[in-house]
């Protein structure tokens, strides 16, 4: 008998076409939406960063319409500490101000915006009046209006200062309205038992709730959206097994929120570091300003300083917060 074996061809399945799933999808529209900022951080901005770099380590000089560099090292660091004692000052002052401004502002911000987030009548009208200051205080509004206010003889620092007997007189009537607040509040939470440095801390803040006030807008966004995310089925559950709103909220509200806490604090220091009411940036600025020789490389010194410690700043605070961060899983 023969056995025949019969011939097996192997044929190939027509390869499929490839999808891209959502997620690349989303990943390459995130690149596409982040191309322009890239480009100008390579071709732009880190020219910029290299040349200030260069400022405060190198020394140039002009010779017959020649420029000369000499690298000196860390010498106009040197200077910067050790000639200026304002520098190493108003950073001290920076950082006390930073220390009170942000608690002020977090809690502030969450309470506002706890605030907010409720039904209730012209909602919409309220959220545009706390994030008015936000728009107001940009460069231009803030020029327009300090040219107007100059123009009429006013001032923009809170009614402080004004023009002739009755600016003095309105600035004199509310220097003793804070005044007076500030010494109720004293006598009310020193009857009641509280330390004197958290007395203090409290009637300061309530003295200064215009700048709490105008640097809380974007904040106050922030957490409003945090907490319309949360979803309206977990405080119904809360509420059918009987817990109080005061549970409900540090309970639930707080740790879903405190992702944004983080982010509102690092927002808080930046902003706070770089304001140009902030006394470092101004002494960095009449610095470079000056006449004196080397003062736009001693300049230059001061501002990479500062850097490098609001980095540290902002990293220890991250690193605290990020401890106590609750981050809820999507499973």
């Amino acid at each position: 008998m023969t056995n025949q074996v019969g011939a097996v061809t192997n044929v190939k399945p027509a390869k499929k076409k490839k999808i891209p799933s959502l997620d690349r999808k989303k990943s390459r529209a995130g690149w596409l939406f982040v191309l322009p900022f890239l480009i100008g951080l390579v071709f732009i901005y880190f020219p910029i960063i290299w040349e200030s770099i260069s400022y405060s380590v190198c020394n140039y000089t002009i010779s017959n319409g020649i420029v000369t560099k000499e690298f000196v090292g860390f010498q106009y660091y040197t200077k910067a500490i050790t000639g200026d004692a304002a520098f190493a000052k108003s950073l001290l002052t920076g950082l006390k101000e930073m220390a009170f401004d942000i608690p002020a502002i977090l809690i502030f911000s969450l309470f506002i915006a706890v605030i907010l987030n409720q039904k209730m009548v012209g909602r919409a009208a309220f959220r545009a009046i706390f994030f008015l200051p936000v728009v107001v205080s940009t460069g231009i509004m803030e020029s327009v209006m300090s040219s107007s206010y100059g123009a009429s003889g006013g001032s923009m620092d809170l009614g402080m200062e004004g023009a002739g007997a009755e600016g003095g007189g309105d600035a004199e009537v509310q220097v003793q309205t804070s005044t007076a607040v500030e010494g109720l509040l004293i006598s009310i939470f020193g009857g009641l038992g509280f330390g004197t440095g958290l007395v203090t801390y409290i009637s300061s803040a309530v003295a200064s709730i215009s700048g709490i006030i105008n640097r809380s807008g974007v904040q106050i966004l922030i957490f409003l959206a945090a907490l319309q995310s949360i979803s309206p089925a977990i405080y119904e559950s809360c509420q059918i097994d009987g817990a109080t709103s005061w549970e409900t909220f540090w309970k639930i509200t707080f740790p879903m929120v405190s992702p944004m806490i983080l982010v509102n604090a690092v927002y808080t220091i930046i902003d706070s570091f770089t304001t140009d009411s902030n006394s470092v940036m101004m002494l960095i600025n009449d610095t470079y300003m000056g006449v004196q020789e080397g003062s736009k490389n001693i300049s230059a010194a001061m501002g990479w300083m500062y850097f490098l410690v609001v980095l540290a700043v902002v990293g220890v605070i991250a690193a605290i917060f990020s401890a106590y961060v609750f981050y809820q899983r999507r499973d």
